[in-house]
């Protein structure tokens, strides 16, 4: 019987060695002075700096991009998909309060193609980077059956710190704190089953397609990474008393925003504050969204939203102006039943 080897039942460690040969060098300039040891370790290590806190709490988050890949697939692009798994994670304890501290990352693939690999997981590292946190592990699993040759799945879990009190819950929020809405990148990485239902199955595009109205093709609008909201958030938190941060991600407005608010306590939002971008109209014309799915689906154009007293509201937005920063003052917090109401705004018909 002629001998076998682990590549002959799909599983290419040669492939495995050079992918990683080829994101070494962006992996390392991500490092924070907190990081020991290198690449190859069976486990990352961070030696937590505790001099600058007092009780600090460690936050933690996991996530992945979900059926977004699908889209990077159809058109072979993977340069942003990795910033798409980042944003999820970081995001979502930056509205606790933490300074995201490190990442780590869990890609899974039918065939491991080093180029890539190398494309996704520099796209990772670019948003680790960007985000202040340090990629200090992460794990390539080529799956040979498992999944078809050139798709993968990827998933990211993120660790962050921040002082005990500091620490964002809903006991600060009150009946009247302004809600600041920072804007979104487009549709991030959540509702796309249905938005590749609309595009793909409904309407029958393929993604090249150049759309006036987004000023580029359908593709590259639906490939927008996720937005980075640590860089702009950080300092806002240290510097003014924040109520309560939300991240609209899945379950849009109507789900999010009630997480970070009492029970006795909801929000009424004016969804004329802020633009919308073209493709949320798109979306809902071509598919014949109710208007209520939509807000429950997608951001909508905002994808961090601030709650704060009404006199931090002004001297928040006044920071942010100075840095070039939109931000929209898009409703505020009500006493009583525990929803949201969205009033104003307008779909085509």
């Amino acid at each position: 019987m002629e001998k076998m080897t682990y590549r002959d039942a799909g599983v290419d460690i040669d492939a495995g060695n050079k992918s990683v040969s080829l994101i070494k060098d962006c992996v390392r300039a991500t490092y924070r002075p907190e990081v020991l040891g290198d690449l190859g370790g069976f486990g990352g290590l961070f030696a937590l700096n505790m001099k600058d806190y007092e009780e600090p709490v460690l936050v933690s988050g996991t996530d992945g991009v979900g059926t977004k890949l699908c889209l990077a697939f159809m058109l072979n692009r993977h340069d942003t998909i990795g910033q798409d798994a980042v944003a999820m994670c970081v995001n979502d304890i930056l509205v606790q309060g933490a300074e995201p501290l490190f990442f780590l990352d869990y890609l899974a693939v039918g065939k491991l193609l080093p180029q890539q690999v190398a494309e996704v997981v520099t796209g990772v590292a670019n948003a680790c980077r960007e985000s202040g946190c340090a990629l200090i592990g992460g794990e390539t699993a080529e799956m040979a059956g498992f999944y078809p040759a050139g798709e993968y799945d990827i998933a990211g879990f993120s660790v962050g710190i921040v002082e005990r009190s500091k620490l964002i819950t809903s006991d600060r929020v009150r009946a009247g704190d302004v809600l600041l809405g920072l804007p979104s990148s487009g549709v991030h990485s959540n509702g796309y089953s249905l938005v590749r239902k609309i595009c793909f199955e409904c309407m029958g595009f393929n993604g090249g397609e150049y759309v006036e109205e987004l000023g580029g093709t359908l593709g590259e609008e639906l490939l927008t990474p996720t937005r980075l909201y640590p860089r702009v958030c950080l300092p806002l938190i240290r510097s003014f008393d924040i109520h309560g941060m939300v991240h609209i991600t899945g379950g849009g407005f109507y789900e999010n925003i009630p997480r970070a608010l009492p029970e006795n306590m909801g929000a009424e939002i004016d969804a004329s504050a802020w633009e919308m971008p073209a493709i949320f109209r798109l979306l809902q014309k071509w598919g014949n969204v109710d208007r209520t799915e939509m807000y429950r689906t997608f951001n909508m154009g905002i994808g961090m939203v601030l709650i704060v007293s009404p006199g931090e509201a002004e001297r928040i937005a006044a920071r942010l102006a100075e840095e070039r920063e939109r931000v929209y003052r898009i409703g505020h917090v009500t006493e009583g039943a525990h929803e949201v109401v969205v009033r104003g705004g307008v779909f085509d018909a």
